[in-house]
C-alpha cells in the first residue's frame, strides 16, 4: 500500500478531464485520482455506472465525507435508517436504501477504497509559469503542479522544445535546481497576496529563463548514424 505522496504521480484537473469515455475513465476525489474504466467495463450495461459516466473526467469529492473517507450518509426521511447518499443515482458497491432480502455485506473494500484503482493524486494548486528560450527568443506560458518538480516541468515543456534537456534552467540570478520545486527553488506563489491588494492573480507570473549548452548532442547523434 502506498502511503507516500511522493510514490504516486500527481495530476492536475486538465490531465484528468480528458479522460471521460466508458474505455478511458477517470475520476477524482479527496486528493486521490481514480480510472474506474475496469468498473465501468464490469457493470456494463447497467444503471448503477451512469452517475460515473455522467462525472468522467470531473471530481466526485462531493459523493464523499471527507473525515470517513467513505460515501456521504444521510437519514431515510421514510425508514429513519443512515443509509447512503447518492442524489445522482445508485453507484456500484453501494447497499439499499431500504431493508430488503437482497441484501449482503460486500466482502471486499468498496471501489473507492480499493487501491487497485488509484494512478495518482491530484495537485492541491496549479500555477503558471512563463518559460523563455534565450537562443530563439520564443517564451510560453504554461500550468504546472505546485509538486511538480522541474524535471516534470521540463517534460510538460518539452511538447515545445524536445531539446530543453540541453538548456540551463534559471531564475533570477540563479540555476534552477531541477530535481526541486517551484517553492523550494524560492519561487512563491504570490498570487493570493495580489487578490488582497485587489490586483489580478496574473498580474506577475514567474519567468524562467533557458541558456542553449553547446552540448554537441545532435553532432555525435549524426556520428552514431553515420
Amino acid at each position: 500500500m502506498k502511503t507516500n505522496q511522493e510514490k504516486w504521480p500527481i495530476f492536475a484537473p486538465f490531465e484528468v478531464v480528458v479522460h471521460n469515455t466508458p474505455q478511458d475513465c477517470w475520476v477524482s476525489f479527496l486528493g486521490k485520482v481514480l480510472d474506474v474504466s475496469p468498473l465501468i467495463e464490469k457493470y456494463n450495461g447497467q444503471k448503477c455506472i451512469k452517475p460515473l459516466l455522467a462525472m468522467a473526467g470531473k471530481d466526485i469529492s462531493h459523493w464523499f465525507d471527507e473525515k470517513t473517507q467513505d460515501i456521504q450518509h444521510h437519514i431515510h426521511p421514510e425508514t429513519g435508517v443512515r443509509v447512503p447518499y447518492c442524489p445522482h443515482g445508485a453507484i456500484p458497491d453501494v447497499q439499499v436504501e431500504v431493508p430488503a432480502a437482497c441484501w449482503k455485506p460486500l466482502d471486499r473494500p468498496p471501489w473507492w477504497q480499493d487501491e487497485q484503482y488509484q494512478v495518482g493524486l491530484l495537485s492541491k494548486k496549479i500555477r503558471p509559469l512563463r518559460i523563455r528560450n534565450m537562443l530563439t527568443l520564443s517564451e510560453v506560458t504554461i500550468n504546472v503542479c505546485c509538486e511538480d518538480t522541474f524535471y516534470r516541468i521540463l517534460e510538460r515543456f518539452s511538447i515545445f522544445n524536445s531539446d530543453a534537456d540541453s538548456y540551463t534552467w534559471r531564475y533570477l540570478d540563479k540555476n534552477i535546481d531541477m530535481s526541486k520545486t517551484l517553492e523550494e527553488n524560492g519561487i512563491a506563489d504570490e498570487r493570493d497576496k495580489f487578490t488582497e491588494l485587489g490586483l489580478p492573480q496574473n498580474f506577475y507570473i514567474p519567468s524562467i529563463f533557458l541558456y542553449y549548452n553547446d552540448d554537441l548532442k545532435w553532432a555525435l547523434e549524426d556520428d552514431e548514424d553515420n
